[in-house]
């Protein structure tokens, strides 16, 4: 049967459509880049921030985050899910994705540990010691985690090695979310999760003497073409834009760029 023109208009119709819809599903705007981040969860909310100041800043980068356990975050490398860069809770997770990373690894922040209980504290937790007492249900990350690691070592600080966890979870939010839910009446999280806790979860602190300085190393993914692009988004996490937004989420930074 010979084309009619309406035959012909219906088919450039859905040319028009399948070309509208290849564009869609491409970068956001003509020549732009596409940076996948990979971030522990502890960074969802500053991360939050981060991606609509600095897509203001480069308009012709389009940043995702993908949040989870940070030893999560690294073994989907090894998956080989398209990644451009990674951001660890702790240098030990980052380290096993060694392989997969180029460049040198910059310290962007700071974090530090508290026992997170129940809202209004009603167990009169005063400490690490209270830890130790009987009955006490106590949550913390897995030894594979950076949150178990940092957990381990307050255990050190505090002469409390032989202290057994009730219940050991992937990451410091799954900790929280054990305590917010009743199945914990404490748990060892990062300072800046309480901020997501809001009123569903208290915080008792932990001495300066006793508590661990944690940091997040930054790194880009070697292989997916975006090198460059990773290294100068992982730069401008040491500036001063990026620098502020970690202090007002309760994040130090280094003293200096690293």
């Amino acid at each position: 049967m010979p084309d009619s023109p309406r035959r012909r208009g219906a088919l450039a119709s859905v040319l028009l459509a399948l070309l509208g819809l290849t564009a869609a599903c491409g970068d956001r705007s003509p020549g732009g880049t596409t940076l996948t981040v990979y971030a522990d969860s502890s960074l969802t909310e500053v991360f939050g921030e981060m991606e609509t100041a600095y897509e203001h800043a480069v308009p012709d980068v389009d940043v995702r985050f993908v949040f989870g356990a940070s030893t999560e975050m690294a073994g989907r490398l090894s998956d080989l899910s398209p990644a451009d860069v990674l951001v660890t809770a702790d240098a030990a997770a980052m380290n096993e994705a060694d392989e997969y990373l180029g460049g040198r690894r910059r310290t962007v922040a700071h974090n530090s540990m508290t026992i997170a209980v129940a809202p209004g504290n009603p167990l009169r937790v005063r400490g690490l010691a209270d830890l130790a007492r009987p009955g006490l249900r106590t949550a913390a990350g897995s030894a594979a985690a950076p949150a178990g690691r940092y957990a381990a070592e307050l255990l050190r600080n505090a002469g409390l090695q032989n202290l057994r966890w009730t219940s050991v979870e992937v990451g410091a939010r799954a900790v929280l979310d054990r305590v917010r839910a009743g199945d914990a009446d404490t748990g060892i999280v990062f300072l800046t999760d309480m901020r997501s806790a809001g009123v569903a979860a208290s915080s008792v602190p932990i001495p300066a003497d006793a508590n661990v300085v944690t940091s997040y190393p930054a790194a880009a993914v070697e292989g997916g073409g975006q090198e460059k692009a990773a290294n100068a988004f992982i730069s401008w996490l040491t500036g001063r834009t990026a620098r502020a937004l970690f202090h007002k989420h309760g994040f130090p930074v280094p003293d200096a760029p690293q």
